[in-house]
């Protein structure tokens, strides 16, 4: 659903709400429309941006990925449609493959994104955890963007879930894993999760600093 000319106008000067979808997963979520773009939020968190969700925009502008061989993409944590979005916006064309245990994340996202999008995306409403244990599948990019509000559910922290994750890569490919690096305690979290966690599955691992975050990325 595209917003009206007039409020995508307006939303350049000011906020507005579109629409409450309360879940058991996240109980505050709703949608904004904020410069001219849906936005997804939790109380404490942003969800997806569109193409201004700078984390992972600013990720892939420093990756180069037109020159990689990508075709086919794994999203662990859907949110709406914020990486395909950006992905489409530099030209690139995948087909997606995305991970959403929320069921109304998904609803949002369907109704407000994914009708526009030219990319073929497969929904699936699973615990990531879960799929990535039995999914036999394998992707040329894997992005991880897991967040309950703002924090990471600890099964998603685990090596056994890099791990995992890691065996649906295809030779050469590349995964991303979003993580929280904005006050102290959140990057001393994160920079704990990189070196005793991450490194041992990705010896080869390096993180890019991207809008307050840090991007952890495996080789």
């Amino acid at each position: 659903m595209r917003p009206a000319p007039w409020k995508k106008w307006l939303s350049y000067l000011t906020e507005f709400h579109v629409e409450d979808a309360p879940s058991e997963f996240n109980p505050a979520l709703h949608v904004c429309l904020v410069n001219g773009r849906y936005q997804l939020c939790t109380e404490n968190a942003i969800y997806s941006y569109a193409d201004l969700y700078d984390n992972f925009s600013g990720a892939f502008a420093q990756l180069n990925l037109k020159e990689r061989a990508i075709k086919k993409v794994l999203i662990l944590g859907f949110g709406m449609a914020s990486i395909p979005i950006i992905l489409e916006k530099m030209g690139l064309d995948y087909s997606y493959t995305a991970v959403e245990i929320d069921e109304q994340v998904i609803y949002l996202a369907s109704k407000y994104e994914l009708p526009y999008l030219r990319a073929p995306v497969q929904m699936i409403c699973a615990d990531a955890a879960q799929w990535v244990q039995i999914s036999e599948e394998k992707f040329d990019l894997i992005a991880v963007d897991i967040f309950l509000d703002d924090v990471i559910p600890d099964r998603f922290t685990q090596t056994f879930f890099l791990e995992n994750t890691k065996e649906l890569l295809r030779p050469g490919g590349l995964l991303l894993y979003n993580r929280l690096a904005n006050t102290e305690e959140d990057l001393e979290k994160t920079q704990t999760f990189f070196k005793d966690t991450f490194k041992t599955v990705f010896p080869k691992g390096r993180y890019l600093e991207v809008g307050g975050n840090w991007m952890l990325v495996n080789s």
